[in-house]
């Protein structure tokens, strides 16, 4: 039979258990009051500097237009669109953005392959590869740039990843903590932020010695 606690021992185990998850709970509400400061102060940049490429991703509402204007003021040589529907071809995309239809024929690539945001950068990888682009401007929404920032970073060490939030609502005014949507939409967020950081500090590789993986932390 295992040992048994006694009363008063117990009580310290469950006094212990119920400080740390106190610890846990205050650490992330305060983790996600700054994450939600920052990017509630997120704004498009008055005067952005011109760069190899642009990539917008798509998924929130005006981004794609935001992306489409840079590229038409020469913001950058060409455009990725990444993580379009499969079903939208080339010529309804450019029906629905009122793209002038030489430049998107020019200037616009379009991935049908992403799916989520670590396919977004995946496939931007690819795109800033091809191109032998050394700089990108990165169109997304304000509260979805620290993350897309994170793992463009991670697989494009190299480049230079220059951000241009789309602001659809005002943040910085501190109305968002009145309202449920915005609220859910950040604390969202901001768990897959999380759960990124978290997937950049364990690396799990293949084992040499036949079994299924090694996890490691990793020191990049």
């Amino acid at each position: 039979y295992g040992e048994q606690l006694s009363p008063g021992r117990l009580r310290r185990h469950m006094r212990f258990v119920f400080w740390g998850c106190a610890g846990v709970v205050c650490a992330f509400a305060v983790g996600f009051g700054f994450f939600a400061e920052h990017v509630s102060l997120l704004t498009q940049p008055a005067n952005m500097r011109a760069a190899d490429g642009i990539i917008v991703l798509t998924g929130g509402q005006s981004r794609i237009g935001a992306a489409i204007d840079l590229l038409k003021s020469g913001k950058g040589k060409r455009l990725l669109i990444s993580g379009v529907n499969p079903h939208s071809g080339r010529r309804a995309l450019r029906t629905v953005t009122g793209s002038d239809k030489q430049l998107f024929s020019c200037c616009v690539d379009i991935d049908h392959e992403a799916v989520d945001t670590i396919g977004n950068a995946e496939q931007s990888a690819k795109w800033v590869a091809e191109h032998d682009y050394g700089s990108v401007i990165l169109v997304t929404n304000n509260y979805h740039m620290p993350r897309s920032l994170l793992e463009m970073h991670r697989l494009l060490p190299t480049a230079s990843v220059e951000p241009y939030p789309v602001v659809n609502s005002r943040l910085d005014d501190g109305s968002w903590l009145t309202k449920p949507a915005a609220v859910r939409v950040l604390a969202t967020e901001y768990v897959r932020y999380l759960a990124a950081l978290g997937r950049g500090l364990i690396r799990i590789d293949p084992a040499p010695d036949g079994q299924r993986y090694v996890v490691s932390a990793a020191m990049e």
